[in-house]
Parts: structure tokens; C-alpha cells; sequence
């Protein structure tokens, strides 16, 4: 496939490298100070771009790319307020949009398991939950959009939660989804129920962004003749009960 970059920094490099030891070719790489490039040929030519870069550019990255009739693959976070936007666009004109939280393979087997098991706690409700993630100081948004992913999960399974917060809970209802920014750490997320008797952990620790960047590499790739607003559930064939 012909792919273009949007961003290039550390997670445009190395979905770059995913995407060159898979066989396909980089004809476009636009970064913060090459916005002119989205007119140009070689964007255009482009089967699929890749995006990552900052919630305040992304939606109009979308735009640009959609005017050039380019899909999309997307793992920016912090921008989903425009989400139905973008649906609503890829549903009326035809638009080809993948979008995920997380791209790795694996977490998105562990938002599966957070599911399954939100629903099997819903029952027992002397168990309390949080959500922590952790991540590198680099990273902007808080709390990471995975994590947001984790909390709606179980807010829809959960009927004694009925809305997240940011940092502690001071009500019962509340899920509290905490954010730690240190070092260089890829990125961990862990959701804990805990009860007088007991404490469940279940723990996702990213190793590397090579995983992220192999995901977004196959979703590029299973973009291709289909259109419409995508996501990992489509790529991996997860049914409505694993969800």
C-alpha cells in the first residue's frame, strides 16, 4: 500500500517502521510545519493515511485528508467530542475512518476481558472500582483515551456507576479513573475491584509503541475497499458477547 504519515514524531516513526518491514511504501509525511502538503500529489496518492498527532489539530487533519479522499486511520485522543462528526461524515459522503483508542492487539483483548468481567460484577456490589493508567510525561491528554474506553465499558455493565471522574471518587456512583504521568513508560492500564474480603486486579503493561504500531499498520491494511466508520471490533472480529 501506498501510505501517508500524519505526525512524525516517536509513534509516526515507528508505525513508519511497522509499516516499511510489512512491504508498503511512505509516499507522504506531514508533520507540524507541512500543512501545505495535504494539497500536494504525493498525499493524494496516497491508499490510507496514518494519524498521530494532538487533539487540537486532529479533526481538521480528518477534513484535510477527506477532502483529498484519502481514508483515515486514527489513534489520536481528546478530540471525541466531535466523534458523531465524523460518523455522520463517513455515513452521508462515504468516507473510509478507522479509528482506535489503542491499537495494540492486546489491549484490545484486554478491553474484552473488562467488559466481560464488568458485567459479571455488576451483581456483586460489594465490590468497588477504579481505573488506573499510567503513561510518559510527553503525553498530553488525561485521562488517556484508552482508559476512557475501559471506564465506558464498564459504566455500561455497571448499573451502581453512572459516570466517570477524573482523579478520587467522592460519591459511590462515581468511577474514579486515576492518571499518573512518569518517566517514559508506554503506557499502563490496570482496573481494580475491591471489597472487604478481597481486591481483583486485572493489568495491562504496554512494553513498547511497536505493538501500537503494528495494530495501526493492519487496520491501514484492512481499510482497504471498505468505507464507513471502523474500529479493533471490525479488525479482529470481535462478537458482541467478547466486547
Amino acid at each position: 500500500m501506498k501510505i501517508a504519515l500524519i505526525g512524525y514524531g516517536k509513534m509516526g516513526k515507528a508505525v513508519e517502521e511497522a509499516a516499511l518491514k510489512r512491504g508498503h511504501e511512505i509516499v507522504s509525511i506531514i508533520d507540524v510545519d507541512h500543512h501545505d502538503a495535504f494539497r500536494s500529489e504525493a498525499f493524494r496518492s496516497a491508499d490510507v493515511a496514518i494519524e498521530f498527532t494532538r487533539p487540537d489539530t486532529a479533526f481538521d487533519n480528518y477534513m484535510q485528508c477527506f477532502a483529498a479522499g484519502v481514508p483515515v486511520v486514527s489513534g489520536t485522543t481528546g478530540w471525541l467530542d466531535r466523534l458523531d462528526e465524523v460518523k455522520a461524515i463517513c455515513r452521508n459522503e462515504g468516507r473510509t475512518f478507522f479509528y482506535a483508542s489503542n491499537f495494540s492487539i492486546g489491549m484490545n483483548l484486554f478491553f474484552a476481558v473488562n467488559a466481560y468481567l464488568a458485567k459479571l460484577m455488576n451483581r456483586f456490589t460489594d465490590y468497588d472500582v477504579q481505573i488506573t493508567e499510567t503513561h510518559h510525561i510527553h503525553k498530553l491528554d488525561a485521562p488517556s483515551g484508552t482508559a476512557i474506553t475501559l471506564a465506558d465499558d464498564i459504566l455500561k455493565a455497571i448499573d451502581r456507576k453512572t459516570r466517570r471522574v477524573s482523579g478520587k471518587a467522592e460519591h459511590p456512583e462515581e468511577l474514579a479513573v486515576l492518571s499518573v504521568r512518569e518517566g517514559e513508560v508506554p503506557g499502563i492500564h490496570e482496573v481494580e475491584y475491591d471489597s472487604e474480603t478481597d481486591f481483583i486486579r486485572i493489568c495491562h503493561s504496554a512494553k513498547s509503541r511497536a505493538g501500537l504500531a503494528l495494530g495501526a499498520v493492519l487496520a491501514a491494511e484492512f481499510t482497504a475497499g471498505k468505507t464507513g466508520f471502523l474500529g479493533m471490533n471490525d479488525l479482529l472480529h470481535l462478537s458482541p458477547v467478547e466486547q
